[in-house]
This record gives C-alpha cells, sequence and structure tokens, in this order.
C-alpha cells in the first residue's frame, strides 16, 4: 500500500461521525502495528508462540474496517475507503501501520 493511498483512506475515515467505531478501528490498528513491529525482534520460537495472536489481531482490525464502512453506509456517509482500501491481507496489514504512524504524528 502507498502512503498516498493509505493517507487518502485514513482521511475518509476520519471524518466519519461514528466516533466509537473510528476509534475502535483505530486502537485495533496500533494493537496490530505494535505486534507486527515487534514481530521483527522475534526469534522463530517466539514468532511460533506468538503467530496466532498477531493473526488473531490482523482479524480483528480487518473486522473493525468492516464494520466501520457498513455503518457508515448506514448513516449515508462516504464509505468509498474499504473500497480504496481493498481486501488484500498484506494491504490492510500495511494501513493499520500507516495509522499508527499517522496518530502518533498528529499527537500532541
Amino acid at each position: 500500500m502507498s502512503y498516498e493511498v493509505a493517507l487518502l483512506v485514513f482521511q475518509k475515515i476520519n471524518i466519519t461521525t461514528l466516533l466509537y467505531l473510528r476509534t475502535e478501528l483505530y486502537e485495533s490498528a496500533v494493537r496490530y502495528a505494535r505486534i507486527r513491529t515487534d514481530w521483527n525482534f522475534m526469534d522463530n520460537e517466539t514468532r511460533i508462540n506468538n503467530n496466532e495472536l498477531r493473526t488473531r489481531s490482523h482479524n480483528v482490525f480487518i473486522d473493525n474496517c468492516n464494520i466501520l464502512s457498513r455503518e457508515m453506509i448506514k448513516v449515508n456517509e462516504d464509505a468509498s475507503w474499504r473500497l480504496d482500501l481493498g481486501n488484500d491481507r498484506k494491504d490492510i496489514g500495511d494501513f493499520a501501520c500507516f495509522v499508527h504512524c499517522f496518530l502518533g504524528l498528529s499527537s500532541q
């Protein structure tokens, strides 16, 4: 996933009035991104022991993306970001890392 696409998707998500669901999505993105980052420092045994947690965290983030997009449609908000995000698991995981980055850079 490119920076430009990730930023566009993030900006579209950021305008929703569904704050609770947006927060859930962002929190799950940060959790998954942290696990994915930690993966770089794990030996093979630790990776094996943490693989299920990593997969579950990724699935939760994907579920939160799907839930938010469905609910945005229900309240007549633009959910075109979900199409922009696509369905490739790696791209969605990359987006979680971008979310983590964008949130970190925007906090004060």
